[in-house]
């Protein structure tokens, strides 16, 4: 059970690459041991695709943001919001589709949810308390999701290269760029950026303060 009247919500965008799990992983690190905080990626909301062809699959355009289901992540949010355990998706990127597990998750103190649409739905903005945009150049994005999805998600070099210049570049301007209006603070260059972090970090317990 959560000490906190209403647990803090931080959420955390970028395009894909930019650093946002390490700056998500580095505010973990930096929290003190009696505040409990929970990390919730947005990729385990993509929409269950099972029962969908395979070849379809292949060609959903998962960096549009109906590729997620905004509803039941929105449902889960509220319910940590109130105390309440949920029972979080896993999603297989090798399958591309979700899978039949569930983690469950109990409330706590601190809510990070990062993503690269987490900013584009006026709900989930709306329950969220600091909101951070991670703006990296798009060559070092590039690389990094290039050896993240070969190493972690089981692609080709010739897919990974296809998908960027289909769907993930232009989505990227398209969708997730314009939500940096919606940020509260602008991280450039990632997780390297220690001083942002630093700030960062002493803005969620200036918020934890407020609240407790």
């Amino acid at each position: 059970m959560s000490q906190l009247e209403k647990p803090v919500v931080i959420g955390i965008t970028g395009g894909s690459g930019s650093g946002k799990t390490t700056i998500a992983n580095k505010i973990v690190e930096q929290m003190q041991e009696n505040e409990h905080v929970l990390i919730m990626t947005q990729d385990s909301y993509y929409k269950d695709n099972t029962g969908v062809p395979m070849d379809v699959r292949l060609n959903i355009n998962y960096d549009h943001p109906d590729a997620f289901d905004v509803p039941l992540l929105t449902k889960h949010l509220q319910s940590l919001l109130q105390h309440k355990p949920i029972e979080m998706p896993v999603y297989n990127f090798k399958e591309h589709t979700r899978s039949s597990e569930t983690i469950h998750t109990e409330p706590v103190d601190i809510i990070i949810l990062e993503g690269i649409l987490v900013l584009s739905s006026e709900k989930i903005r709306d329950l969220m308390d600091i909101k951070v945009y991670v703006d990296t150049d798009d060559d070092i994005r590039f690389i990094r999701r290039l050896e993240r999805d070969i190493e972690e998600r089981g692609r080709s070099i010739n897919s990974v290269i296809e998908q960027y210049l289909d769907t993930v570049k232009p989505m990227y301007h398209q969708f997730i760029e314009p939500t940096k209006r919606y940020a509260d603070i602008i991280i450039p260059e990632g997780g390297t950026n220690d001083v942002a972090i630093d700030m960062l970090t002493t803005k969620v317990h200036s918020v934890l303060n407020k609240k407790g």
